[in-house]
């Protein structure tokens, strides 16, 4: 096979890859779903921290009990996850980092296309990434000072609420900017 009609077939298996993946200028329902994960995980943590704040501010054992009680359940449910999250990314990453090498027989469009995907999605594992290793780290800190009612203890247990809310507000951002690439008319991500 000449070069020629090898880029033509490179350029064809690519362009059906990324049709078949949901490469385009719409966001896929999957992403729409996301979105509206992220908002619900958001809106649940600060509507925990309003909870924590509240039975702190009663000294109600009975409430902060439930407080720790939901935050314990609310944070296994945010691995769990950003375990299968992780997992979809890592496939995500091996796929365009193929699309990638089969791009670059389809001209420097394609093989710069092919790139910038392969960019992004390395970004969307390692923001991932990050987000899983800091909830682990909290969940951690919060096993340690679980059913203590000090101040000091309270104030860290508020803290590290607070840092969960950053967790989701990121990955709520990060949501959003993967739809609105999507939306672009040559959207380059996943």
């Amino acid at each position: 096979m000449n070069r020629i009609a090898s880029a033509l077939v490179a350029a064809l298996l690519l362009t059906g890859s990324a049709q078949a993946q949901g490469y385009g200028p719409r966001p896929t329902r999957v992403e729409r779903s996301e979105l509206r994960d992220d908002r619900r995980d958001l809106e649940d943590l600060r509507n925990l921290l309003a909870r924590f704040d509240a039975a702190w501010r009663s000294r109600s054992e009975r409430q902060m009990a439930n407080v720790e009680f939901s935050l314990r359940k609310l944070l296994r449910a945010e691995l769990a996850e950003s375990e299968r999250e992780l997992s979809k990314d890592w496939a995500q990453a091996r796929r365009t980092r193929r699309d990638a090498r089969v791009a670059q027989w389809g001209g420097p469009r394609a093989t710069m296309w092919g790139r910038a995907s392969a960019a992004d999605a390395r970004n969307d594992l390692r923001a991932e990434h990050a987000a899983l290793r800091t909830r682990k780290a909290i969940a951690r800190e919060l096993d340690e000072i679980e059913g203590l009612r000090q101040p000091g203890a309270l104030s860290y247990k508020r803290t590290l609420i607070l840092e969960l809310i950053q967790v989701a507000e990121r990955e709520l951002n990060q949501t959003r900017r993967e739809v609105r690439d999507d939306r672009r008319p040559h959207g380059r991500r996943h």
